[in-house]
């Protein structure tokens, strides 16, 4: 990309994230600026805004970029806005887990994000649709639900790691295990008491890598069922997962598919790249090729450990 080929519109979630990553944005800013591109700053004031800001950005012709500094929620509006445009989205990710970022080996430095935008190797990227609510990464169904349920209630201003603690700690000891129905592509593929998550990328929160046969350019939704009906099962498929053996499991189904219903007679709470979803039933769809987004050169998603590291680190 050149200066000439238009302005970048930069989308920025001023919530977002720590003060180190607002600094890596500013030098990020500082670096377009020093090598002459003209950049459009946009403050959102909500998430609908930041969609709003994204549709607006891909109607105008000297617009030549979409560049997205937030969490997984301001980069799944920005993505929304930018549905069936052929304006480029680069992520300047700066939320808690960035789940999108990671997956697509975007780690965020000065120097990765100079990297990634001197390379401009656009990816398709396929966008998931639920009851009229785009979402780019992972959902989930039940005992995720409950526990974004929970920190989006006790939320107040920024959420770190540590804000999912408690929620995790006291879901795990109340959860009951409903019983849930499942199908893909119209067929029922599973209706008994588990815990479903379904969505675009390989990996889950802190890197686990749940879906590992997700992949963003595919056209396919990704589905993991855990057959638990209890604690001691929820905590051995837990680790099996964390130890890549789950896809070996009896009691773990793998699916992929264009299209996903969930029903059940309990009430379940559902979850949308960890925000809360809408109520069961719930029908999850695939939207194709539906933005392209920039990534680093021989991109591949950042590991558990890195992950780990960073945040503990």
């Amino acid at each position: 990309m050149r200066p000439q080929d238009g302005y970048i519109s930069l989308i920025i979630n001023p919530k977002s994230g720590a003060s180190s990553n607002k600094l890596t944005v500013k030098k990020f800013i500082d670096y377009l600026h020093q090598k002459g591109f003209e950049t459009k700053v946009n403050n959102t004031e909500s998430l609908a805004h930041a969609q709003s800001l994204a549709a607006e950005a891909a109607v105008k012709y000297d617009c030549a970029m979409v560049m997205a500094a937030g969490g997984d929620g301001t980069i799944r509006e920005v993505a929304h806005g930018l549905e069936g445009s052929d304006k480029p989205l680069m992520l300047l990710p700066c939320g808690t887990e960035n789940l999108l970022a990671c997956e697509l080996g975007c780690r965020g430095t000065v120097k990765n994000l100079i990297e990634v935008f001197e390379a401009q190797i656009h990816r398709p990227f396929d966008l998931c649709k639920s009851d009229g609510r785009f979402f780019t990464s992972v959902g989930g169904v039940g005992i995720d639900g409950d526990v974004v349920k929970l920190v989006d209630k006790h939320r107040n201003g920024n959420i770190t790691h540590r804000s999912y603690f408690s929620p995790i700690w006291n879901t795990f000891w109340n959860y009951d295990f409903p019983k849930v129905t499942i199908e893909v592509d119209d067929k029922i593929v599973f209706s008994d008491r588990g815990i479903a998550i379904f969505g675009n990328i390989s990996r889950y929160s802190l890197g686990i890598p749940v879906l590992y046969l997700a992949d963003v350019s595919d056209g396919l939704l990704d589905l993991c069922i855990y057959k638990c009906t209890n604690k001691i099962d929820l905590v051995r498929l837990t680790f099996m997962t964390i130890l890549k053996s789950h896809r070996r499991s009896k009691n773990v189904i793998y699916k992929q598919g264009k299209k996903i219903k969930i029903y059940s007679d309990s009430v379940l709470n559902t979850e949308l790249d960890g925000d809360p979803g809408p109520p069961l039933p719930l029908e999850v769809t695939i939207i194709p090729q539906a933005v392209k987004i920039l990534v680093p050169p021989n991109a591949k998603p950042i590991g558990m450990r890195t992950r780990m590291f960073k945040i503990f680190g």
